[in-house]
């Protein structure tokens, strides 16, 4: 699909409960989800994706701008922004640390490496605080998940495989504690309900009692995790 002059790849899913053709837009905006009912025609398919163009191109107007990983530059980290300060010294890992006043990430090395030493140390602070999160849900409801996987996914946050693999976005971890543990708990209670029926969201409530404040947290600010470019 062309939105703006810019080419933007669409996934296709056929859903045989679905009423209509629906369309939803990734979250970092370079991408879309169509859910359609059985029979839709690619002539029908395209007819439907022209006549939203107009609304595709407004919601991606709407989107944060894109945040690169760098010297100076801002980046969320558990649900507070932390400036990059480079180190000048070539050994260590990144530390945080707080320079005036300002949480700060304090990474050390060659300038061209800065992304990805931050994009590491997120990755390995996400599996530290998803595997615990997860453990402890886990205990709570009496199930055992069969691994953890840390992923960047655009399209969802996380997900649980009828292997029992619970994956994650890494990206979580720029999100506060609290929307993190929601994300876990909402991944765990999978291993009871693989669907979003009643019974699984009393299950995630039960386990996570502000769920639904952590939800609209994700559906307010999710748009700008996704923003942080990675190159």
């Amino acid at each position: 699909m062309v939105v703006d002059g810019e080419i933007l790849p669409v996934s296709v899913r056929e859903l045989a409960k679905a009423k209509r053709i629906t369309l939803r837009l990734l979250p970092a905006g370079n991408g879309l989800k169509v859910t359609i009912p059985p029979h839709v025609s690619d002539g029908e398919l395209n007819a439907f994706l022209n006549r939203n163009a107009a609304w595709v191109a407004a919601r991606r107007a709407r989107l944060p701008e894109s945040i690169r990983i760098e010297a100076g530059g801002v980046v969320p980290f558990l649900g507070v922004d932390h400036r990059i300060v480079p180190l000048n010294r070539t050994r260590g890992v990144v530390e945080i640390e707080e320079i005036a006043g300002v949480p700060s990430l304090m990474v050390p090395g060659d300038l061209a490496f800065v992304e990805r030493k931050i994009v590491s140390y997120f990755k390995k602070e996400a599996r530290v605080r998803l595997s615990e999160a997860t453990s402890r849900h886990a205990a709570a409801i009496g199930v055992r998940p069969r691994q953890i996987r840390i992923t960047d996914t655009a399209s969802r946050w996380g997900s649980c495989s009828s292997t029992r693999t619970l994956s994650f976005s890494w990206r979580i971890v720029m999100a506060p504690p609290e929307v993190l543990d929601y994300l876990a708990a909402h991944e765990v209670a999978h291993l009871r309900e693989m669907n979003h029926s009643a019974r699984f969201w009393a299950i995630v409530r039960d386990i996570c009692p502000e769920m639904e404040r952590h939800k609209e947290w994700l559906r307010s600010n999710g748009s700008r995790l996704h923003a942080v470019n990675i190159a």
